[in-house]
């Protein structure tokens, strides 16, 4: 005889209530994927240290025409709520103090990967995809490079464009925005 488990999947409300209560830390680094809590990995001084450049540079580029949100939740559906390392937001008077943003926000995320670009590629940029975030940049820290993912479907991105050291890069939300890669990759 087969016994069968089911699991117990969470909605997005759900998991702000078990963090209200103090069943999750606030300094428990979780987050919410399409109803199950992963945990994230510590965060390295490589990964924090290209996190802090691209929230300098992208501040700086951006100005008031985007908020440049860093480790912040994201809601994706009633049943996902990444916290990517950096989320590119539309602006908003209350700096989304009455909601965290969802997919018509988001201009753009950043993903920075040091040990997860498998966890970030199998399981974070499909939940992108099928919500409709324009664009992901994944940052592999171990293999150099960044890997720009564009025109989202439900079944994932149908563009990918690998750069490297000599590239420069371009968000399709501003054009005008130019990064070296050589500075960004740590």
């Amino acid at each position: 005889m087969t016994t069968s488990v089911e699991r117990r999947l969470f909605t997005v409300d759900e998991f702000l209530r078990m963090a209200a209560a103090g069943i999750l830390r606030e300094d428990e680094r979780v987050e919410l994927l399409e109803g199950e809590l992963f945990p994230m990995s510590p965060i390295g001084a490589r990964h924090a240290a290209c996190v802090n450049a691209l929230n300098v540079y992208l501040s700086r580029l951006l100005g008031e025409r985007a908020l440049v949100a860093v480790q912040n939740p994201v809601q994706l559906s009633d049943r996902s709520m990444p916290q990517p390392d950096i989320a590119v937001l539309r602006p908003r008077a209350d700096f989304y103090a009455s909601r965290h943003p969802l997919p018509e926000d988001i201009l753009w995320i950043v993903e920075v990967s040091d040990t997860s670009a498998d966890y970030d590629r199998s399981l974070k940029l499909p939940l992108y995809a099928n919500a409709g975030v324009p664009e992901v940049w994944l940052f592999d820290l171990i293999n150099h490079e960044v890997e720009l993912y564009r025109q989202p479907t439900p079944q994932g991105y149908r563009t990918l464009r690998r750069c490297a050291s000599g590239d420069a890069i371009s968000p399709d939300a501003f054009p005008d925005i130019r990064l070296a890669v050589d500075a960004l990759l740590m």
